[in-house]
């Protein structure tokens, strides 16, 4: 499960690119009840989402030319060069070469050979986010590649991750775990993409209803792109996307 005890190959961050700031902030806030903290023009107009004053992800503005709107996942490396020399050398892309971040830390922006793209994190003065799990944070992250098999030996080559099948109702579920790690260390998962879907990392926010959360997206611009579904022992979930189509996904975990 996730954790804020980061270690490395762990998502430690996540953030969201939109071209319209001001609305996007009115949606997220409205459907999670986030506060949103911005540093102001002289960071580029990026803030933080927080619930409870605890930061739960980011927001910024689209700065590329035909950039979309969409979450990015940060996974934690001891080395950002290092990593993305790695994932270069293992068929990925690096969108966006190592650089530092002030003194928070150091980034790189990559993209898996299947076309999804990440990030990685090597921490400075910020680890990552406050708070993961809990009602209005991240609870799980997924993977959606059109080469499930050839994905999995990428992150294996990068970060050192463990795919293991898990049985579910109708099939099973590959997840990852952490490199030396056990069944507990699962943060992720990877699923085979959908008809006219694109690779992408979709991150799963916790929520206490998900009809609930649902019905709020819908009625601030959002849309459903799976409907809310049970899934024996994992929970009721659902995927969304948001007035600028960016997608993410609200889980309610299962108790037991």
């Amino acid at each position: 499960m996730l954790t804020t005890d980061y270690v490395p190959g762990a998502p430690n961050w996540l953030d969201l690119g939109s071209p319209d700031i001001d609305r996007t902030v009115a949606f997220y806030t409205g459907v999670f009840g986030w506060d949103f903290r911005s540093f102001g023009p002289e960071a580029g107009g990026y803030g933080f989402f927080q619930q409870d004053g605890k930061t739960v992800a980011a927001l910024g503005p689209l700065t590329d030319e035909g950039a979309t709107s969409a979450w990015t996942v940060y996974f934690q490396t001891a080395d950002a060069d290092a990593t993305a020399k790695t994932a270069r050398e293992a068929g990925g892309a690096v969108r966006l070469e190592p650089f530092d971040v002030f003194t928070n830390g150091r980034m790189a922006q990559l993209t898996d050979p299947g076309g999804a793209e990440f990030a990685v994190w090597q921490p400075g003065d910020t680890a990552g986010l406050d708070l993961v799990t809990e009602p209005g944070s991240l609870g799980w992250v997924e993977l959606q590649s059109p080469d499930p098999a050839a994905a999995r030996e990428f992150y294996h080559k990068v970060f050192g991750w463990t795919a293991t099948p898990m049985p579910m109702s109708g099939g099973e579920y590959v997840v990852f775990t952490l490199a030396g790690g056990g069944e507990d260390t699962a943060f992720a998962g990877v699923a085979e993409l959908q008809d006219g879907h694109t690779a992408h990392w979709l991150p799963y926010f916790e929520v206490t209803d998900t009809d609930a959360a649902v019905a709020g997206s819908g009625g601030l611009g959002g849309s459903v792109v799976m409907p809310a579904a049970d899934f024996e022992g994992v929970g009721r979930m659902a995927w969304l996307a948001d007035p600028f189509e960016a997608r993410f996904a609200v889980i309610t975990s299962s108790s037991g």
